[in-house]
Formats: structure tokens, sequence, C-alpha cells
């Protein structure tokens, strides 16, 4: 299964140079705790999250009109492509310590979002499926005994 299948591809995305404040905007908007920034089109170079914005402009107090989304971004950003598989991603999530991957292409550009709940909700429906066949064939086994 490759990650470019199974990511969200709807993704709210901002210009690096677009301000905090616009960010903190677009988020309550579209009801998301992240934005993917993004470059030349569709290259994301950060994510800033609901947590960037309190501990990197909130708690100093400074004002969110001043900073642009690439100097409150989280960094560095790591990616995954969108060729690899989910297993992948997940080892990266892991050894990096991220909760979401940005999807690209070989390019560079940006294919959608994989966070860890979209990877714990595939994980959860494939365990129920799992659980299914397990039942059906123990219902079946029970149905040809004696």
């Amino acid at each position: 299964m490759h990650v470019g299948e199974i990511c969200n591809q709807e993704v709210i995305t901002i210009g690096a140079d677009d301000s905090a404040q616009e960010a903190a905007t677009l988020m309550r908007k579209e009801h998301v705790g992240d934005v993917v920034v993004v470059e030349d089109g569709r290259k994301p170079v950060g994510i800033v999250t609901d947590r960037d914005l309190v501990l990197e402009v909130m708690v100093p107090g400074l004002d969110p009109a001043d900073l642009s989304a690439r100097e409150i971004a989280s960094g560095p950003l790591i990616t995954v492509r969108a060729q690899d598989n989910l297993f992948t991603a997940m080892e990266i999530m892991e050894t990096k310590g991220v909760r979401r991957l940005p999807v690209v292409q070989d390019d560079g550009s940006l294919v959608g979002l994989l966070t860890v709940d979209d990877v714990w909700e595939l994980l959860a429906g494939l365990q129920t499926q799992l659980a299914g066949v397990v039942n059906r064939q123990r219902k079946q086994e029970r149905e040809r005994r004696p």
C-alpha cells in the first residue's frame, strides 16, 4: 500500500511568506490544527501547527503579523514520497518523532499529508476486517463439525 494512495489529499496550505496571523486565521476558518507551508506553488517547506503558534508567537508576546509562516514552522521538514509504502512512513514517524508527514512526488511537489491519526484509522479498519475473517472461519469450522 503506497502512501500516496492513503494520505489526505485535501491539504490546507499557506505561502511561506504569508504571516503567522494569516496562518492562524486560515486554521480557524478551515477548522484544522495545522497548515503546510509551501513555496513555488506546491513544494512544502514546513508545517505550522496550533502549538507552533502558541509557543513561537503567543508565549514570547510577538506580533503574528510581523512573522512569516516559514519563520515559525516546525523544522526541519520531514517528508515521505508518494510511492513509499505505509511501513516506511510509520518508521519515519517513529524514528523522527513526527506526527505529520507531507507526502511528495519525486519533484518535491505536495501530494497530501499523512498523519498518525490517519495511520491509526487505517490500521483499526484492517484489524476489524481481519477479525471478521477469523470469525467467519471459526463459524464455518463449527458448522462442519458433526
